[in-house]
């Protein structure tokens, strides 16, 4: 339910993980690589985890949105290594009785992931380099 992987994501195998009798709304978060960040020109992305420690914090994640959302159900993959423009880096599924918690839980997820995660991303650019935490910037590398 929980992974974090070097292989392309495969939506359709995360929907499946979620999808249930009891749900009436399966909701997709797909996270992919632009090209434009600002006035910057994306070459390629590169993604770093504490594997173990961050797929923990997808599960814990995955329990905060479950209790959060009664009858959820949260699958949560993360790609690591060298993702080109348009390749997907996150995809989130979740699966619950109503469509506004779907979508609810969905934003909280992705959410938490930013804030939590041991997950961390390099911004290539043709002028240089850049980490990036969450939704900040932690320095410039030339």
């Amino acid at each position: 339910m929980y992974e974090i992987t070097t292989a392309p994501l495969q939506v359709e195998d995360i929907v499946k993980k979620v999808v249930n009798n009891r749900a009436g709304a399966v909701v997709v978060f797909i996270g992919t690589v632009r090209e434009f960040t600002g006035e910057h020109q994306t070459l390629y992305l590169e993604y770093e985890a504490y594997q173990e420690m961050a797929e923990k914090s997808l599960a814990e994640i995955g329990r905060e949105v479950e209790e959060r959302w009664p009858g959820a159900k949260i699958a949560i993959s993360h790609r690591i290594g060298h993702l080109d423009i348009e390749e997907y880096s996150v995809v989130i599924a979740v699966a619950t009785p109503h469509r506004r918690q779907a979508f609810e839980a969905g934003k909280y997820a992705i959410d938490r992931v930013k804030e939590v995660a041991p997950i961390w991303k390099k911004e290539v650019y043709a002028e240089g380099a850049h980490w990036v935490e969450g939704d900040t910037k932690k320095g410039e590398e030339k």
